[in-house]
């Protein structure tokens, strides 16, 4: 029996994230709520490419990641594909 071993992705970066420090209502708001904040401290946030980086590879579907919306990292990966 062959067992493959899945590394598990570096996460070491969610330490260091501003949002980490905040709390996920900012970036989890409900549907049609803004997210102008949360978009404001991914600004200011050192970690801002590594989220996004690790959203658009494990395909986060919702909230704020690297400072991109739902909307606007699925519109990044369609113009990726073409």
């Amino acid at each position: 029996m062959h067992i493959e071993s899945i590394a598990a992705p570096d996460l070491s970066w969610q330490e260091q994230a501003l949002c980490a420090q905040t709390g996920a209502d900012f970036f989890f708001p409900e549907p049609g709520s803004s997210v102008r904040e949360a978009k404001r401290i991914c600004g200011l946030c050192e970690m801002r490419s590594a989220c996004l980086q690790y959203a658009l590879a494990n395909d986060e579907r919702f909230g704020v990641w690297g400072g991109l919306s739902e909307k606007e990292r699925l519109s990044l990966r369609r113009t990726h594909q073409q």
